[in-house]
């Protein structure tokens, strides 16, 4: 993942990145200056030689990264794919709000081989309202046109869209206003919070973990959720987080940080060339992602084996001991690692969702259990 602009257009109240305890973005350059990107290229190439890489994700990233023009993301890909070895594809990526969105450049992004995902609220301007600029004013008239030119015009650029779970929406609506913008993937992640900061409408610690009964607004929406879209008449969109529970539960491979004991591959590059964990760690404490590394002196290798990477890849070795004896431990994978920290002991707990992801998880395998059994009949 590379920062290409560090500022936001946006000023999202909600936000973890800006509103949230990390502060280290005040003090990094706004766009990436050239030099950086270069040798982040070069770090990607070098990278992929060694370890004699098919694939690699390049996710471009901010902030808005937009705000860097299309025409430095598309010459970031291709001096990515040009020093890559032979064999390897580049996957690239570009994470937007989507209110920079125009014809011109998504063509732009398109003809370099950049797909583009937006991050939105929902799919009415209800759902958006604390999505707004620095003046306070909406930004969903500007992300809307964007979404729908996306759809309309370049339908084969159009990755995706992510939604972050409100339970305070009606589900279902919330849901179906999402297919009208035609997003061939929907990403549905749960807020960032913590034991410290829990996520809004999860009770404290000691209530949360007071056993049977404890509330699951998050489980019981997603479930909702995947109740419409389980047995619609033909699939409408990929939901992503329903697709890794099934292929998981299934005993299938699933890559995702929300599930499963794989380990995350994902590292950030800032726009200063500093090498940081991933973004999400920033919610739980100021520096929470630093790793002391960058481009300019270290390697991806190196970053690798920093603590708090390899904890990341430890799989089952780093989770609580409740996690470890738990019987949903292949599926839930002990939930997202920023979602287990606790300010006395760090990231060695339970997610702060642990009960949603149970409702969840054991809904899912019910409905596929019903499914299975109805195919043998």
């Amino acid at each position: 993942m590379v920062k290409v602009h560090g500022r936001c257009n946006l000023a999202c109240r909600y936000c973890y990145l800006y509103e949230g305890p990390d502060r280290t973005w005040r003090a990094r350059p706004a766009a990436a200056a050239p030099a950086v990107l270069e040798r982040t290229a070069d770090r990607i190439a070098e990278h992929a030689a060694a370890h004699g890489l098919r694939d690699v994700a390049l996710v471009l990233h901010g902030g808005e990264p937009l705000l860097a023009g299309a025409g430095r993301l598309a010459a970031l890909a291709d001096r990515v794919r040009d020093l890559v070895p032979a064999g390897c594809t580049v996957h690239t990526t570009v994470q937007t709000n989507a209110t920079l969105l125009t014809d011109a450049r998504v063509a732009t992004l398109a003809r370099h081989g950049i797909r583009i995902g937006i991050s939105l609220d929902g799919g009415l301007a209800t759902h958006n309202t604390r999505r707004t600029d620095h003046a306070g004013r909406p930004s969903w008239p500007a992300a809307s046109r964007g979404a729908r030119l996306l759809a309309d015009r370049h339908p084969d650029a159009y990755a995706g869209i992510l939604t972050v779970v409100d339970p305070q929406t009606d589900p279902v609506e919330m849901y179906e206003s999402l297919l009208t913008l035609r997003p061939p993937a929907l990403d549905l992640l749960l807020p960032h919070g913590n034991w410290t900061t829990p996520p809004p409408g999860l009770p404290d610690r000691e209530t949360a973990e007071s056993g049977p009964g404890r509330p699951t607004p998050y489980g019981d929406w997603l479930t909702t959720v995947f109740d419409r879209w389980w047995p619609a008449a033909h699939r409408e969109t990929r939901v992503r987080l329903f697709e890794e529970c099934i292929a998981l539960l299934l005993g299938l491979p699933a890559a995702t940080e929300s599930l499963g004991l794989d380990p995350v591959n994902a590292i950030v590059v800032e726009t200063d060339g500093t090498i940081e964990q991933v973004d999400s760690l920033k919610s739980a404490y100021d520096t929470a992602a630093a790793t002391g590394l960058d481009v300019f002196r270290h390697t991806f290798d190196d970053a690798l084996r920093h603590p708090g990477v390899a904890a990341r890849q430890a799989g089952a070795d780093a989770l609580a001991d409740a996690c470890r004896a738990c019987p949903l431990l292949t599926v839930c994978g002990g939930g997202h690692y920023a979602h287990r920290y606790r300010a006395d002991n760090g990231f060695t707990n339970p997610s702060v969702y642990c009960a949603d992801l149970e409702r969840l998880v054991r809904h899912i395998a019910g409905r596929l259990s019903d499914a299975t059994a109805g195919a043998r009949r």
